[in-house]
């Protein structure tokens, strides 16, 4: 439906097919204008012979490294594979390497990852939006017998993503839909404040009763922040647990390890916790597809019995990292700005320190001397 939609609005089918023939594979991509429900979509589908054999996630980096994909699509495409990859480790209990793929390792499945990476490249889009993810309900059969909608892979892999109700018995995202949403999506809203360019409209094969079976793609151009406002919002999450039987230096410890597992910020709290005992709430920012490795870690390292998962949107200033000349010689630093004029800019504490030992001059004094510096379109 992914490779549907981007085609039907305006990726040439030639060039994904390109893309797919420098795979070497047994693999015809046809597309056709269906309806659904009464609305027309197109409908992209991979023709490929079945194969009992299972692929590991090696196999399918090699596969990748034969086609000629620019860097960016393969990049994207073997994420996407990542994605599925850890996700079965996961739900199956074994390590990376020994994962094989069932459905998403077939040739049909490289085929639509493969051309979505291409096509998703090819649009040009800067950022990538969805509504909530509606995975449908019931039971699907599956490579591991029947199992209930989302499958283990699927729900894994939509860990830290607002999810849609969904009365249709059948599964409408499969863990391919779901790695694709994941890894090229930094926000989940219902309506992005934008003006519409293009719609392209991608067709499932079933044909439902209840709603047509389409995606819906929509390009455009984002609307302009009002006045005073934030230029830029992502989606984050936020994890939180609270401690009150744990050493502080344990703290400082498991809050490095969050940090070097990708962690936005990691924050500590004092509360009064049951029973006036006192207690620490170390809360973690993170991004969604983060979520799964940072919460590991808040049980691993802090011994916890529960971690409370929220969603959150986040207004940010536009940003860069600029090289601020002083004294005694070039310092990093973060400028920030929004729309309306309003600049800041905050000096790397790291390089600052490390500029402050090697002259020997007070910390207060280089931060001071970054702060001296002019942003750009100012006097």
């Amino acid at each position: 439906m992914v490779l549907g939609a981007v085609i039907d609005a305006g990726v040439p089918a030639d060039t994904i097919r390109a893309a797919l023939d420098s795979l070497r594979l047994p693999i015809k991509l046809e597309v056709e204008r269906v309806k659904r429900c009464g609305f027309a979509a197109t409908k992209a589908t991979v023709e490929a012979a079945d194969q009992e054999d299972y692929r590991f996630l090696p196999d399918v980096e090699a596969i990748l490294a034969k086609g000629t994909l620019t860097p960016k699509q393969r990049e994207l495409a073997t994420t996407i594979f990542r994605k599925v990859a850890v996700a079965e480790s996961t739900v199956h209990g074994m390590p990376l390497e020994r994962v094989h793929f069932h459905e998403v390792g077939a040739l049909d499945s490289i085929a639509d990852i493969v051309g979505a990476a291409v096509g998703l490249d090819l649009l040009g889009v800067e950022k990538f939006t969805s509504t909530p993810v509606p995975t449908g309900s019931g039971t699907v059969k599956c490579a591991h017998g029947i199992m209930p909608v989302p499958t283990p892979g699927t729900a894994e892999l939509l860990k830290g993503v607002p999810l849609a109700a969904s009365t249709i018995k059948t599964e409408l995202t499969t863990p391919t839909g779901a790695a694709i949403l994941t890894t090229v999506v930094t926000e989940w809203t219902a309506t992005p404040a934008m003006t519409i360019d293009r719609i392209g409209h991608g067709s499932g094969t079933k044909d439902f009763l209840e709603q047509p079976n389409i995606l819906r793609l929509m390009l455009g151009q984002a609307a302009r922040p009002q006045a005073g406002g934030a230029d830029e919002q992502d989606t984050v999450t936020v994890l939180e647990t609270n401690l009150d039987d744990i050493a502080p230096e344990v703290v400082g410890y498991t809050i490095e390890r969050l940090f070097a597992a990708g962690a936005l910020d990691v924050f500590a709290m004092p509360i009064q916790m049951k029973k006036n005992r006192p207690g620490v709430l170390l809360s973690v920012i993170c991004a969604p597809e983060t979520a799964p490795t940072l919460e590991a870690i808040l049980f691993r390292e802090a011994g916890t019995f529960g971690v409370r998962r929220t969603t959150a949107t986040r207004s940010k200033l536009q940003r860069e990292a600029v090289t601020v000349e002083t004294p005694w010689g070039p310092v990093k630093a973060k400028r920030g700005w929004r729309a309306d004029g309003f600049e800041v800019l905050t000096p790397e504490y790291e390089d600052c320190a490390r500029v402050a030992r090697e002259h020997n001059v007070p910390l207060r004094d280089v931060f001071a001397a970054v702060r001296k510096y002019t942003p750009r379109g100012q006097k």
